[in-house]
This record gives C-alpha cells, sequence and structure tokens, in this order.
C-alpha cells in the first residue's frame, strides 16, 4: 500500500505539472486576443473565442486542483462527492483525449487555427497526456486510501438489481458512433467535412460508453459471479464519465452551431441527430454512475459488509 501510495502522489504531482503550461498558453490566447497582438481563431468573433478559452483555462485550472487534491493532505478533507465528480468528469474527459493526442502526431491536419506554433500544440498535447496518465494513477491511489472497503470483493457478493435502463441507452449511443466512426454515413449531412480527427474521437467515446455499459450491466446483473468487483467498476466508471463529460460539453457547442450557424463552421454531423445523442449520452452516463452507486451499497459479504457498506454510502455513494 505504501509503495502504490508514493507512486500515485509523484503521479498527481506530475498531472499538475504536465497540464501547467496549458493553462498558461489559454491564459495568454485570451489576453493577447483581448489585447489585440495575438489573433481570434478562424471562424470566431472576439467575444466568442475570450468566452470560449476562458471555459478552458477554467477547466484546466479544476483540473489542476484536481491532481493536487489527490495528493495533499487537505485533498483527504474536501467532501468526498466533489472529489469523486471532479475525478469522474476529469476521467471521462481526459480518456478520449489520450489516444487522440497520442495519435494526433500521425494525422497529417491541422488544428483549429493553421498559425498555431508547433511549440505550443506540443506543450498542449503533453498537457493532455501527462494529466490523463497522471490522474490514471493518482485516482485510484486517492481511492484506495480514502475508501479502502468501498471497492472489495466480486461480482455475486451483493444482490442482483432492476435492469439498468441507462447501461442499454448508453450501449445505443456508443453503437452508433463506432457506426460513424466505421464510416456510416446516415445522420451525417455533410460528409465532405468529415476528418481524421473525427474518427479517432468517435471510435474512442463508442468504444468507453460500450464497454462502460457492458461493465455497468454485469455490475446490477451480478453475472459473472467470480470477477472481481474492481475491474468493471474501472471500465464502468470510466465508461459512465465519458459520456457525461464530453456530450455534457459537445451539446451547448452542437446546439449552438446549429442555432448561430457561425461562418466557416460546418459540423459533418446533423444538428438535430447528434444533439439527441448528446442528450442521450448525458442521461445514460448519469444514470449508469447512479446504478453503480447503488449496486456498490449493497455489496460485501461476510465481517466487512458493514464497512463496505459504509464506505460506499459515505464515499462513491455521495455522488448519487
Amino acid at each position: 500500500m505504501e509503495r502504490w501510495d508514493r507512486v500515485g502522489r509523484i503521479a498527481g504531482y506530475g498531472a499538475a505539472l504536465a497540464l501547467s503550461p496549458y493553462l498558461l498558453i489559454k491564459v495568454g490566447w485570451v489576453v493577447g486576443s483581448v489585447a489585440g497582438v495575438l489573433p481570434v481563431g478562424e471562424g470566431f468573433t472576439m467575444a466568442e473565442w475570450v468566452v470560449l478559452n476562458t471555459v478552458t483555462v477554467g477547466m484546466a485550472a479544476i483540473g489542476i486542483a484536481l491532481a493536487l487534491a489527490l495528493v495533499r493532505p487537505w485533498g483527504m478533507r474536501i467532501p468526498g462527492a466533489l472529489v469523486g465528480f471532479c475525478a469522474w468528469v476529469g476521467s471521462g474527459f481526459l480518456v478520449s483525449v489520450l489516444p487522440f493526442a497520442a495519435v494526433g502526431g500521425l494525422l497529417e491536419e491541422g488544428g483549429d487555427d493553421p498559425a498555431l506554433p508547433v511549440w505550443e500544440g506540443v506543450l498542449i498535447q503533453f498537457g493532455f497526456l501527462g494529466m490523463g496518465l497522471g490522474l490514471a494513477i493518482a485516482v485510484p491511489a486517492y481511492l484506495r486510501r480514502r475508501w479502502p472497503e468501498a471497492f472489495a470483493g466480486r461480482i455475486g457478493d451483493g444482490p442482483r438489481s432492476a435492469l439498468p435502463w441507462a447501461a442499454a441507452l448508453g450501449a445505443a449511443v456508443g453503437l452508433v458512433w463506432l457506426y460513424w466512426a466505421a464510416g456510416g454515413t446516415a445522420g451525417i449531412a455533410h460528409p465532405a467535412e468529415r476528418i481524421g480527427a473525427g474518427y479517432v474521437l468517435g471510435a474512442v467515446g463508442g468504444f468507453w460508453a460500450v464497454a462502460g455499459a457492458v461493465a455497468v450491466w454485469v455490475v446490477a446483473r451480478t453475472r459473472p459471479a467470480g470477477v472481481p468487483r474492481w475491474i468493471p467498476l474501472v471500465f464502468g466508471w470510466v465508461g459512465s464519465g465519458s459520456l457525461f463529460a464530453w456530450s455534457g460539453w459537445k451539446l451547448p457547442v452542437t446546439l449552438y452551431l446549429a442555432l448561430a450557424g457561425p461562418a466557416g463552421v460546418t459540423p459533418p454531423e446533423n444538428p438535430a441527430v447528434a444533439a439527441l445523442l448528446h442528450l442521450c449520452a448525458v442521461v445514460a452516463g448519469a444514470g449508469m454512475l447512479r446504478t453503480l452507486v447503488r449496486s456498490g451499497s449493497g455489496s460485501g459479504s461476510g465481517s466487512g459488509s458493514r464497512k463496505g457498506k459504509t464506505a460506499v454510502h459515505r464515499g462513491v455513494g455521495s455522488l448519487g
């Protein structure tokens, strides 16, 4: 346990350090564009550019604070619901960013702004990779340290719950994304606008949606009984977070693009279809997490049952 904690603490500090350049770059973009010394991104007005990047500044600041909360003593005093929710959303965002950042250099496509200096692009990708990898290690270490009994046991220890409708909805959304990633055109209004980055993000998002849905189904139906409980919990946690976080971000953006129609920005998907999918994904992600929480509150057996229930209710269960 001590070795795992030590590695987790190093990973948390590394995540905060890796994302710091991204935060500074985004702050520079906002200040520079307002001052007139840096250009506004293509297809955006000044107000739109400042609002978009101010939001990402806030997200980066929250990410850095989260990474530090996972390793500093004051992080153990923060309400478990707040830390858990931020970790859930952050994991959901980064699980899709990591593969994209890893293969982004292999895709011969420019970003939103062709004037983006190479060094800025490298630092941004490094920040996402470092943050994602750091949280992947620091979050489990923090959870084990704060709620050691919550994820113990095996599938089948607790009672079977009702059929998880949220898992079925999440799987349906994921299958549509995988269909688009495989080249399907139903629901695609502008096929010529599709790029490699979109295929990668669609494939990753679809995979985690389906994997998370299957994991939640396994936990809820307590089959197969001998599987260690932490395995489907990890996939259910990440899959539900990916559905909720990315579609929670994409839904307002999709609605804005559909209603405002900014010049030079043409999403490939049909706006109505895309908005409906993102709405379903947000609902499914939240519902899948609730299923995990409710299933976890009834887990545990033998002398450790009461401890397990108490840990889940006070910790992860506070998210529900």
